[in-house]
């Protein structure tokens, strides 16, 4: 059991060094203007228009890194920053969020699948902390609380996963792009690549951890079958 929380502590750490280190690249890359002068609002509409998509808007949200494409009501939100800047960090930002929506244009099926698990998911992240609480507590009394517990824990892994193509496509689709399109030097290209893979390791951790957490909860549930 020790060992779980060992790697508990591990992930956590590993979590924080990989935020730590998307923020320092981040703020590196912002201070490289872009060579085209392009805004991240001006690359993202040019990408979407591109992608012959008409009913996405591209609009400012407040905050530091919470760019991010809303399927719901069709629109790119940029932070404040990605919105106005001209920087290699701004351009992979946008062209990444616009990667998203044409995902959702051309119906990308794992999108099409995080999608579909947002509804239960939300429902079951409103209660899976209690009870999974309730389930430790009355582990002795009854497995049941826990069981669906962690059921329901899984599903959040299982969309922890399920979202990692979603990114890493996005990222694939916006690179291809902003280079093709010329929107960046080859040297602002590499830029783009490495702030995008950091943001990409984020949700890597978080799934992995995601796992070596259901994992614990599952050797509750088995410890008190044996």
């Amino acid at each position: 059991m020790a060992g779980i929380y060992i790697i508990g502590i591990l992930f956590m750490l590993i979590s924080w060094l990989v935020s730590w280190r998307l923020k320092s690249k981040f703020k590196q890359y912002s201070q490289v203007p872009l060579s085209s002068g392009l805004s991240g609002k001006e690359i993202a509409e040019m990408m979407l228009a591109d992608n012959g998509i008409t009913d996405v808007r591209v609009i400012s949200v407040a905050g530091k890194l919470t760019d991010h494409y809303n399927p719901a009501d069709k629109t790119v939100n940029l932070s404040e920053y990605v919105y106005e800047a001209r920087s290699a960090a701004a351009a992979a930002v946008a062209a990444h969020e616009c990667g998203h929506a044409v995902q959702h244009a051309r119906a990308y099926s794992f999108l099409k699948f995080r999608s579909a698990m947002v509804p239960a998911l939300s429902i079951a992240s409103r209660y899976m902390q209690w009870i999974l609480i309730i389930g430790i507590l009355m582990l002795q009394t009854t497995p049941l609380p826990l069981t669906i517990g962690v059921v329901l824990f899984a599903l959040t892994t299982i969309f922890s996963f399920v979202t990692l193509p979603v990114e890493f496509d996005a990222s694939k689709r916006a690179l291809a792009w902003i280079s093709s399109r010329g929107i960046v030097t080859s040297q602002e290209l590499t830029m783009s690549k490495d702030a995008l893979k950091w943001a990409a390791l984020t949700y890597v951790v978080a799934a992995l951890g995601s796992l070596a957490t259901l994992l614990y909860y599952v050797s509750l549930l088995m410890g008190r079958r044996d």
